[in-house]
């Protein structure tokens, strides 16, 4: 089937949360200006979900009321897992929560003590940090090496820090956002040693888990290692996959008993166990119907990154943008501007009318870096790509 990812979806005054940033950080924006910060797609969404939701709103019985997931929500998310990433789970060891995030704060708050330490590969997705910070624990940041238009986990410096019996947990980003990769199964096996070796928790974050672009394979960490079972939390969602962040469910997968009810006991303490009916149907109608839909849309991410990565190298080959690996957002560096993050920022919002996210808010081994999301037609991409060259011209930096 077909899909229409080139027309352009006016978000403005639909509170569109970036939408609605943009315009409280330049209210005079142009018309044709489009947001490239947050992680949500500018595309409709899918048909198959939205007829779905159509026809799931038009029983006649239909009681929206304290539901929980059904049975046919559980299978849709088994046999996902199975055939997408050739993981063969049970229904048991499903847990809903109303996203990842909300997870990571359970997690850490079920499987520390305050003051205890919880390690973090930076940069990082920023509420890697307020799980900790919020939670009056102190975080550790093994920074990741950056090699080139890569990055890579600095196992030495990791061990040193599981060794250390204060630390308990690793939050672990799984593709990574922001810098776009993917682990290999052979760097996911030597992380799976080392904390098995030191009896270190794994929250694994793996919303990005669907968002492979060609010529990468996305290992579940789960499946490396059995023996890393008793210390693992995997967090998974279709909201990411399907642009379905609004109707907040996530999928947390917990195989042991024992870590299992740690973690339940935390979520009903912080009343993170009710969740959106909607969202149970629509995981359901995606992971069933909209395969097709997310396979365009990954074809569209990679040809996406391809052009900014051209872009830059053509027109200002002083910013470089990072090929990703996985996810639908992009690492740029554009430390060769000159500016500190302030006045980057500032010139991005009051001069370019360039609305990235700022790579410092993923810790300050993003200071200079930006992230700009890829999930928008081509041609609105290229129209903020060219005004951010025009305001780059202008101060006559090649």
């Amino acid at each position: 089937m077909g899909y229409n990812f080139e027309d352009y979806v006016n978000r403005k005054a639909t509170a569109a949360k970036k939408w609605e940033i943009m315009y409280m950080q330049n209210p005079n924006v142009d018309a044709d200006v489009v947001p490239l910060s947050v992680a949500d797609m500018e595309f409709r969404t899918a048909p198959e979900i939205t007829e779905g939701l159509k026809e799931y709103f038009s029983q006649e019985d239909l009681v929206l009321g304290y539901n929980g997931a059904t049975s046919e929500f559980y299978q849709a998310v088994i046999d996902w897992q199975l055939k997408r990433h050739k993981w063969s789970i049970k229904k048991e060891w499903i847990i809903s929560t109303p996203g990842v995030v909300a997870a990571m704060y359970a997690s850490v708050k079920a499987l520390t003590e305050p003051g205890d330490g919880v390690i973090v590969f930076k940069p990082v997705y920023h509420p890697f940090s307020t799980a900790v910070t919020d939670n009056d624990r102190l975080e550790v940041n093994i920074p990741l090496l950056s090699i080139g238009e890569d990055y890579f986990i600095d196992y030495e410096a990791f061990e040193a820090a599981a060794a250390k019996a204060e630390n308990k947990v690793l939050l672990f980003c799984s593709p990574h956002n922001p810098v776009g990769r993917v682990w290999t199964k052979e760097e996911l096996e030597k992380l799976a040693d080392i904390c098995i070796r030191h009896q270190l928790y794994i929250v694994s974050d793996e919303i990005w888990n669907d968002l492979i672009m060609p010529g990468f394979e996305h290992t579940v960490l789960a499946t490396v290692n059995p023996e890393l079972t008793p210390y693992l939390i995997t967090c998974t969602a279709a909201t990411k996959s399907f642009n379905l962040a609004g109707l907040m469910v996530s999928s947390i997968i917990i195989e042991d008993a024992s870590l299992r009810a740690k973690f339940e006991n935390e979520i009903i303490k912080s009343h993170q166990n009710v969740i959106n009916v909607t969202g149970f149907e629509a995981t359901r109608i995606a992971y069933t119907k909209a395969e097709a839909w997310l396979d365009q849309v990954i074809d569209i991410i990679n040809q996406n990154q391809k052009l900014v990565k051209s872009f830059f190298e053509i027109n200002i080959p002083a910013i470089k943008a990072y090929p990703i690996q996985g996810t639908y957002v992009q690492w740029i560096d554009c430390r060769a501007l000159g500016m500190n993050d302030q006045a980057l920022e500032n010139f991005l919002h009051q001069t370019a009318q360039f609305f990235p996210n700022q790579g410092y808010i993923f810790g300050q081994e993003g200071s200079g870096f930006i992230r700009i999301n890829l999930a928008l037609p081509a041609d609105v991409l290229q129209t903020q790509l060219n005004r951010l060259l025009h305001a780059v011209n202008q101060l006559s930096i090649g």
